[in-house]
């Protein structure tokens, strides 16, 4: 198996299960002429997140980490009449850029870009005691992921899905002599939700156009 046959066979689950979509498209599109890293989930993916959002039934969606919007619209098109999603992201461009994609699929009324260093705005969310949000989707930097999820658990309610991405790191997640701070982030978080007895979890390794890693899925149970 290559990485070019992961490639083709997204592309032929995409092209069959996926449909164009011109708000997703000119979100992508619009990402990268503004230079923006391709780290945006896969089409499939995002089609994913979309359908774990809906089997919930979320109606209080949180992002931690935007990019320029692309899974925001694939997650905030899941919510039902008066759904809220509010978006977590520290780059002021990449805010900017989501805000104007975000626009363009004509989800502003009921999509929030908060900017700022997730770890300084997570606490301010938290003491707004705000309702809780149904479905948590983590997709920032990975040193961080301990706290970032520590949060999530807070903002949850009994029966919230939480969501982290690229937690496998092509494998490396295993070698535990690993000096990257990703790597570590994400160990750390896996043992973090181990210990935790108020959430059942699993992780589950993807291979595709965006190469080998994964995804965590965490309910939230008491």
């Amino acid at each position: 198996m290559s990485q070019d046959q992961w490639a083709a066979v997204d592309r032929y689950i995409s092209d069959l299960l996926v449909p164009q979509d011109k708000a997703l498209d000119a979100a992508l599109a619009a990402s990268a002429a503004a230079g923006l890293p391709a780290i945006n989930v896969a089409p499939n993916q995002g089609k994913l997140l979309q359908l774990l959002a809906q089997t919930v039934g979320a109606q209080n969606i949180l992002e931690i980490g935007t990019l320029g919007g692309y899974s925001t619209i694939w997650l905030a098109r899941a919510l039902p009449a008066g759904g809220k999603l509010l978006s977590l992201e520290a780059d002021p461009k990449h805010a900017e850029v989501a805000r104007a994609n975000i626009a363009g699929a004509g989800l502003s009324a009921i999509v929030e870009i908060r900017l700022g260093k997730a770890l300084e705005t997570l606490p301010q969310i938290v003491a707004e005691k705000l309702p809780p949000f149904d479905f948590i989707f983590i997709d920032a930097d990975k040193a961080n992921l301990p706290d970032y999820f520590a949060f999530a658990l807070k903002l949850a309610r009994p029966g919230s899905l939480i969501v982290a991405d690229n937690v496998v790191r092509e494998g490396r997640v295993i070698d535990a002599a690993n000096e990257d701070p990703n790597i570590k982030g994400v160990r750390r978080m896996n043992e973090v939700i181990a210990a935790e007895p108020r959430v059942s979890a699993t992780a589950v390794q993807t291979v595709g156009s965006k190469g080998y890693d994964g995804f965590a899925l965490i309910r939230v149970i008491a």
